[in-house]
């Protein structure tokens, strides 16, 4: 695909970084000269010095041969209006990050008038991501479907699981509960199982449960869960706003540590069912007087990566917590994965993740029904949601008399309100929401994983 950037700062370098490994052709645009040498030196892309709302700058840039253009300018508006020009003289596909509290809800309204594919706030999707780790604590990595109603969930057989040594097979029958195993990674290796396969104590295993299911599937495989009531976040910026934000409507109880006191007074008023504490949330006293040690969740949402950094580490040691670290440079995320500091958490990756995501769709569902993509353990495999439209061979037949291509596996069928665990007297019906895991790459429509 042809794809052009407008912005070269640290997320607009890292979607283009990802986009040309992955055999995009991509154009950037910056009037900084400096940002806009950093991407060009460094990867092969084109660079167009200038303003990115000129419409002979985008003319020059080539936008009229463009499929899609994505906007990560720091200003909102630039990143709408350049949107707006690239759709109205290109007619291509756009993709715009906004990141301002006040467009949070008035971007549906404007979004087809911008002519918007898609906006983006990286905040808000940070707050999103950090809120699903805080409702599913015991998991590692907590994936989506059909709307939110269907979760991929990871996470690691402890020693003396009912589930080391058991029989895939018999899993429902040793649990009772509607759980599917859909992927699993032992060492080096990538599995996706069949009946046959034997789990073990440290496997890496993904499962697909409804959210009112996994502490209580948790629970029966030996992992200890508990319910979070108590949140502190360290940090008073736009994540920690739309972190609060949620976590009230969930009644949970919140204290908030910012120490610029005018952000502390802004807080106060936007979040009045949060405590706020105008302090150092690195103070080690400030921490004790706070009862760090009662808390069940701790997000080090700071602007400084060693202050987080401290502070998770910290808690790691002195709190039986839920720990989430928010990290910004690149340079610190291989150190970080080796030390105690629970889930890290990056706005500039959970942007160019979400925006790849979608172009993954993008350029998959061309003529075909793929709804959502994701790619898990370092790509080594691919789930992908289906919509199932008019046509679909195997409408109607039982799962037992189709056969599936090798390493593929139907994990969850989403229909009228309901998640089935597919066994081999179910269907596939149209209108259904269908998840599959698979090794293979570049699957467009449902009846290419269909053995013929």
């Amino acid at each position: 695909m042809n794809i052009m950037i407008a912005g070269c700062g640290k997320v607009g370098k890292s979607i283009a970084m990802r986009l040309c490994e992955e055999g995009h052709q991509v154009t950037v645009i910056d009037k900084d000269e400096v940002a806009l040498h950093s991407v060009t030196g460094s990867l092969d892309v084109i660079g167009y010095r200038g303003d990115c709302t000129s419409i002979e700058i985008l003319k020059e840039a080539g936008i009229k041969n463009t499929d899609l253009m994505i906007t990560v300018t720091g200003d909102d508006e630039k990143n709408m209006l350049t949107c707006l020009i690239a759709r109205k003289i290109g007619g291509c596909q756009t993709i715009a990050r906004v990141r301002s509290p006040q467009y949070a809800e008035d971007i549906k309204y404007i979004k087809e008038d911008l002519g918007l594919s898609m906006s983006i706030n990286p905040e808000r999707v940070a707050a999103d991501e950090i809120l699903r780790l805080i409702q599913i604590p015991s998991a590692l990595e907590v994936e989506t479907f059909a709307k939110g109603r269907v979760n991929l969930i990871s996470f690691a057989v402890p020693s003396g699981s009912v589930l080391d040594g058991l029989q895939l097979k018999n899993l429902h029958s040793k649990i009772g509960m509607n759980a599917l195993i859909c992927i699993a990674v032992r060492g080096n290796r990538v599995i996706i199982p069949d009946g046959e396969f034997v789990m073990k104590a440290d496997d890496k295993l993904w499962v697909t449960l409804s959210l009112a299911d996994i502490n209580k599937f948790f629970n029966k495989v030996g992992i200890k869960t508990k319910n979070i009531k108590n949140v502190l976040i360290a940090g008073g910026g736009t994540v920690t706003y739309y972190l609060a934000e949620k976590l009230s409507r969930l009644k949970m109880d919140i204290k908030i540590i910012e120490k610029n006191p005018e952000k502390a007074e802004q807080l106060a008023e936007q979040l009045p069912k949060a405590m706020i504490i105008c302090g150092d949330a690195t103070d080690k006293t400030l921490l004790t007087e706070e009862a760090l040690e009662e808390m069940d969740a701790i997000c080090a949402l700071m602007n400084e990566d060693e202050e987080n950094i401290l502070l998770s580490l910290y808690s790691h040691k002195n709190a039986n917590a839920k720990v989430m670290t928010k990290i910004h440079r690149d340079s610190y995320m291989e150190l970080v994965s080796e030390l105690p500091v629970g889930q890290v958490i990056s706005t500039k990756k959970v942007t160019s993740d979400y925006i790849l995501r979608y172009i993954r769709a993008m350029q998959n569902s061309i003529g075909s029904e793929v709804e959502t993509l994701y790619r898990l353990i370092e790509g080594k495999v691919e789930a992908l949601e289906f919509i199932i439209g008019e046509g679909f061979s195997g409408a109607g037949k039982s799962l037992k008399d189709i056969t599936l291509i090798s390493e593929t596996l139907i994990c969850s069928i989403y229909r009228g309100g309901k998640i089935i665990r597919p066994g081999g007297n179910d269907t596939i019906e149209t209108g259904d929401s269908v998840v599959i895991v698979t090794t293979h790459e570049g699957i467009k429509s449902l009846d290419e994983i269909i053995r013929r």
